[in-house]
């Protein structure tokens, strides 16, 4: 792929977005991760006003400090780019207080997990409504329409996405271009929402080059039944989770009335 020249267009493209839209910036939550890391690096590349906010809720500590560390990197690089950092942890404690207790804690894991990630992008809206900035989204490709590994109205809920068109692989390539700290390229990718250092893989079952391998061959009309061994387990878990997740990747479903009915 040609690097630069991609980092070169998302740029220009960010930029223009944002001056047609009369917005002043973008507003960012950085995790600690590749995504969000190249990310920022890539609205702050456009000249516009970046805020990166980092909004810890019961966070591993080299997450965050992972986060803090690409922040300050970046503001010693970009001086268009300012910093705020949310303490979510008892916005989030106070909320799961709040609600019906439960018999067994681990049937409701997968709810709060997502719930951490909406109450971040409650707050990233919140600074984008003050400021007039963005929302940039972080996901890539194999993530959005993929396996839909995100969360609906969480870290999906975005205003545009600058790297959604590009595989895992290829961010990691941007990101050796763009110079991103060493600890976030050796990190292993994670979504930071469990308050432990589960991995996207952990999760998945399977690695970000397996799933865009599995992307590939569904484009190109294979199935499991064309494999075997380990090629055969990834492609069944990817299309198992893309099954499972269109409702994240398509539109909302609306309920079309019939025009004879109006009448």
């Amino acid at each position: 792929m040609k690097t630069e020249k991609i980092i070169d267009y998302i740029v220009t493209w960010l930029k223009d977005y944002a001056e047609n839209a009369n917005m002043k910036g973008f507003v960012i939550g950085i995790s600690g991760g590749i995504d969000s890391a190249v990310t920022s690096t890539l609205c702050a590349k456009t000249g516009l006003d970046v805020l990166c906010l980092e909004m810890p809720i019961h966070q591993a500590e080299n997450q965050v400090s992972r986060a803090l560390d690409h922040i300050d990197w970046l503001q010693k690089s970009y001086p268009s780019v300012l910093s705020k950092q949310v303490n979510l942890t008892p916005v989030f404690d106070s909320l799961v207080a709040a609600l019906p207790k439960v018999e067994k804690e681990e049937d409701r894991f997968m709810a709060l997990a997502n719930t951490r990630a909406r109450l971040r992008m409650t707050s990233l809206y919140y600074f984008a409504a003050q400021e007039k900035y963005l929302v940039a989204g972080t996901g890539n490709k194999v993530e959005d329409f993929g396996v839909g590994f995100y969360t609906k109205y969480g870290d999906g809920g975005v205003d545009l996405s600058p790297i959604a068109d590009l595989l895992k692989t290829e961010v990691y390539n941007i990101a050796k271009v763009l110079g991103i700290n060493q600890a976030i390229q050796k990190a292993a990718p994670t979504d930071g929402l469990w308050g432990d250092d589960r991995t996207d893989e952990d999760q998945i079952g399977a690695s970000y080059p397996e799933l865009e391998w599995a992307m590939e061959a569904t484009d190109q009309g294979k199935t499991a039944a064309d494999f075997e061994g380990r090629k055969k387990e990834v492609l069944t878990i990817y299309t198992r989770l893309n099954k499972a997740n269109r409702h994240k990747m398509d539109p909302i479903p609306v309920c079309e009335i019939p025009a004879e009915l109006k009448k």
